[in-house]
């Protein structure tokens, strides 16, 4: 097979990475790919990013299949575009997309199929929005409606915090039209996880859970980034957490998926909090998670591929997913500055005793040679039986991998 993987971050290296150990696979182009891509086995960089450049290659080379990295291609209906020139593409089609691409549109639906999620209001006019905060409990949060690349979420611990919040949304204009619209959501207490699931439309396979870690600095503070480290799975996912998330959760969003006839073959990815009251959901993706991917691919046993090809045959319910044992940590080296300003165009260097993976992010190559080209650089791999041996590979690893100015939490994977 060949194969086109649209992308160009740390998860799309993961995913170049898992689906070249097919031995279905003969090639994968990744457009536009990164210094990662470019150098992993099997894998070509091209550089197209616009869909009918996309298309017209893939007719061109004679691609078997495409997978979409990104939630952006997904939301613009890339799949509908597609499938429409006779190709065959894994992901959501436009409709599906937007459980992803519209915040509000995404809390109606959980609302209509009953998946257990927080109160919320929507708002298109910032008056009404400033109204409501004189009734609304605290803290709670603000949300662009739209795509702000994982950003567009802020936690208002008072009504001050909350009204910087909705004029940057709204009036400041920070992440455009995403803003225009915003949600403010009742906030909830407890432990945030990640669960990523396959779906053809008709089952929904959950993955192993991941636990990220998003603030910048260790202990969750300072300000939210796309994700600075992952633990896969997620200590917090108890029997009885995943059991109330597929039956609250999971089982209704299938409900609703086949009720509004969305096209959905691809990956449906949940981000839920477990509390005190039980699990919520927080928000849907529609493809992987920026890390979690290279945690969870990396504890994979199965072969992607034809994961993807059972979903497309609408086969998951004769399907099954075999994981490794053990728990995997991935840590984020980012460029000094992140999310703020940074420099780029380092040498990234990465010695032969780095026992596990890197997966490269921010990362271009350049006359040979790999260069920073982004906040998040790189996510180094550690592995082990439990999280303490996990944490001290992933850790060891890091020693060596360098570029200057580099960054990274020192506390991915401690939990209490």
């Amino acid at each position: 097979m060949k194969l086109l993987l649209i992308g160009s971050g740390g998860r799309e290296h993961a995913l170049a990475w898992k689906m070249a150990q097919s031995s279905k696979v003969e090639k994968i182009f990744v457009a536009p790919g990164n210094g990662g891509t470019a150098i992993e086995n099997k894998c070509e960089n091209v550089n197209i990013t616009e869909i009918k450049d996309l298309i017209n290659f893939a007719i061109k080379e004679n691609i078997d299949l495409t997978v979409v990295g990104p939630e952006d291609p997904l939301t613009k209906g890339i799949v509908n575009e597609f499938k429409k020139a006779g190709l065959k593409i894994f992901g959501p089609a436009q409709n599906g997309a937007m459980l992803e691409g519209s915040k509000s549109f995404s809390k109606d639906f959980m609302k209509k199929y009953n998946v257990k999620t927080a109160e919320y209001a929507t708002f298109t006019n910032v008056d009404d929005a400033l109204k409501y905060l004189e009734t609304c409990s605290y803290p709670t949060v603000v949300k662009a409606d739209g795509l702000a690349a994982g950003k567009g979420v802020i936690i208002c611990v008072n009504k001050e915090e909350a009204i910087e919040a909705v004029n940057t949304c709204m009036v400041d204009d920070t992440f455009g039209d995403a803003g225009k619209t915003i949600v403010i959501e009742e906030f909830l207490e407890g432990i945030e996880a990640s669960i990523l699931s396959i779906t053809d439309g008709k089952t929904i396979i959950p993955f192993l859970s991941g636990k990220d870690h998003k603030q910048i600095f260790d202990g969750g503070k300072g300000p939210n980034t796309g994700g600075m480290g992952v633990m896969a799975p997620n200590p917090y996912v108890t029997e009885e957490v995943m059991k109330d998330f597929e039956e609250n959760i999971m089982a209704n969003t299938l409900v609703g998926i086949r009720e509004e006839e969305f096209d959905f073959k691809g990956i449906i990815f949940f981000g839920i909090m477990i509390t005190k009251k039980g699990v919520y959901l927080l928000e849907y993706n529609v493809r992987m998670g920026d890390p979690e991917t290279q945690s969870v691919l990396y504890l994979m046993e199965s072969d992607l591929v034809e994961l993807i090809e059972a979903a497309l045959r609408e086969e998951l319910d004769k399907t099954t997913v075999k994981w490794k044992d053990g728990v995997c940590i991935n840590v984020v080296l980012a460029s000094k500055g992140y999310p703020g300003n940074f420099t780029k165009g380092y040498e990234i260097t990465i010695d032969e005793k780095v026992k596990d993976k890197v997966f490269l992010a921010g990362a271009k190559l350049e006359d040979d040679v790999l260069k920073t080209n982004g906040g998040r650089v790189l996510s180094v791999i550690g592995c082990g039986s439990n999280v303490q041996e996990a944490r001290k590979e992933a850790y060891e690893n890091i020693k060596y991998v360098n570029f200057k100015d580099s960054y990274c939490r020192t506390d991915i994977g401690i939990h209490k």
